[in-house]
């Protein structure tokens, strides 16, 4: 009984946003507040002696501000660099740069829908990929439905590292483990499934397009170009830069090679075979080359200096230890409790990140001005819904619902392991997050764990792997693209579109973890 009680809270989050439509700040608060009741009520919350009931809501509330200022934190300067990077017109001349090297428009539309969505969500996340390389796409040639689909199916494979690694530094603020092992175990799930997003994203791709000769060795070649850094990345540095720089790296080397198989074609004075479409550009003078270099160069580089600040701060010891060596920290009587590192933080890194770039950019005071402005309005809703979330996980906690529930899902026995990655994918398609999903879920997945006496770090790393692969059908993300290419109203193709695909690799993720936990 206390079991099916305990999971009244997700219950009614589910059905507040999926069937009566709620916004997730709304549908937050009022679970959030369900959930404290039902605490008191039913579970004990401040009745058993560690605390009173005051002391418990003002400890979960501490909690709950505190974290979600740390991952706002990290939102903020993220969007504000967004928003500077199109007032300023570098993104239209990054776009247009990747536009020049293609000679076939299926490969742009890989240069699209994979390594700048990707890198789009390493840099700032939370919609932002989606809702720019669909139009994108669209403006390139393709069906808008295929469009939006693609760029879908393209950019979840780095979510789990997206926004500078916010879903795993999220979930480290849990549990007792680092970034840095949460890191390793989470990347093992899209190094083994990641490339079924990229052989979907081809099929769509192809059909676009109304061909697949020579598309299926490029668009394995994109995921390797992808894959290889953002792992090794992943493995060795931490979840801040994987799908950063596992793009910038990847697109490098996919355009070096499109660069050379253009002067090949070229060359011989024709396609040299029927594998691509050639669209012929005039040789430009060396000095223009320089300057076209220069600009690109200078439109990047608030995402250049993240990369270069990251590098330095993770792979440096000194200076690392005495970014880290800063702590502020609090605790409450009641043993409620937090802490940040600032200057280690990627708020200070983004923020550090958005100043420069900006004054590289030679942008003015009032572009910087409302960059910031634009970026700061729209977090309002954003931390009201993740105060709501993170006060449900941690009543859930605090109370022993997630314990009862843990308790519950022991009794399914190993079988427990191949719902994790549904579990996160469950909890990004109601909250439009997979940072939220982590939130709500971590726990669960930690307590279910211990409870079961299984290694705790694959579930976790599964549960941040299945955030990810919701954001591939999440009602948020969808919305929001097809409002980009003209499609309001269509969602519901999109979901079909898209559905099957986060199926296959949901239940493939769940054989994966079991047989990482056996």
């Amino acid at each position: 009984m206390l079991s099916l009680l305990a999971l009244l809270p997700v219950i009614l989050v589910l059905v507040l946003m999926t069937v009566a439509g709620w916004s997730a700040a709304r549908a937050g608060l009022v679970t959030a507040v369900f959930t404290v009741a039902l605490a008191i009520i039913a579970f004990g919350f401040g009745g058993d002696g560690r605390f009173s009931v005051v002391e418990g809501i003002a400890g979960v509330l501490a909690e709950a501000g505190f974290i979600a200022l740390t991952v706002v934190g990290i939102i903020g300067p993220a969007l504000g660099i967004h928003y500077l990077q199109r007032s300023t017109g570098a993104a239209a001349r990054l776009r247009q740069a990747l536009a020049l090297l293609h000679p076939d428009p299926r490969l742009g539309a890989i240069l699209v829908a994979w390594f700048f969505a990707l890198f789009l969500e390493g840099a700032a996340g939370f919609g932002t990929p989606v809702a720019l390389a669909a139009p994108f796409l669209v403006a390139a040639g393709m069906p808008a439905l295929a469009a939006v689909s693609a760029a879908l199916v393209g950019h979840a494979a780095g979510v789990a590292f997206g926004a500078i690694g916010t879903p795993v530094l999220a979930q480290s603020n849990l549990v007792d483990f680092t970034p840095a092992e949460l890191a390793q175990a989470t990347v093992v799930f899209p190094l083994s499934l990641g490339v079924i997003l990229t052989a979907v994203m081809v099929v769509i791709i192809g059909k676009a397009y109304g061909h697949f000769r020579g598309l299926w060795r490029w668009g394995l070649f994109a995921a390797v170009c992808f894959f290889v850094p953002f792992g090794l990345i992943a493995w060795f540095i931490g979840p801040e830069l994987p799908t950063l720089g596992g793009a910038l790296i990847g697109v490098l080397l996919f355009s070096f090679v499109l660069v050379r198989h253009r002067r090949q074609i070229h060359a011989k004075g024709g396609p040299g075979g029927d594998d691509t479409v050639v669209v012929t550009h005039p040789h430009p003078d060396a000095r223009d080359v320089a300057a076209a270099d220069l600009s690109v160069l200078r439109a990047a580089a608030p995402y250049l200096v993240l990369v270069l600040i990251v590098l330095l701060t993770r792979l440096v010891p000194p200076l690392r230890e005495a970014l880290q060596s800063v702590e502020i920290a609090w605790q409450l009587p009641a043993g409620f409790s937090g802490s940040v590192q600032p200057f280690y933080h990627p708020t200070m890194l983004l923020t550090v990140s958005f100043l420069v770039g900006a004054l590289i950019q030679r942008a003015s005071w009032r572009r910087v001005r409302i960059a910031f402005v634009t970026a700061t309005l729209q977090l309002g809703p954003v931390i009201v819904a993740l105060i709501a979330m993170i006060t449900i996980a941690r009543t859930m906690s605090s109370s022993g619902m997630t314990a009862e529930l843990a308790l519950a899902a022991a009794s399914i026995g190993l079988a427990w392991p191949l719902l994790t990655v549904l579990v996160g994918a469950f909890g990004t398609f109601i909250t439009g997050s997979a940072t939220a999903s982590n939130l709500l879920f971590t726990d669960l997945q930690a307590s279910t764990a211990r409870a079961l006496a299984l290694p705790e770090l694959p579930l976790l790393g599964a549960q941040t792997f299945g955030a990810a692969v919701g954001n591939i059908i999440a009602p948020h993300n969808i919305v929001a693209a097809v409002a980009t290419v003209s499609l309001t109203g269509q969602e519901g193709r999109v979901l079909r579109s898209t559905v099957p695909t986060a199926l296959v690799v949901i239940v493939l993720g769940g054989v994966l973890a079991l047989l990482l936990v056996l």
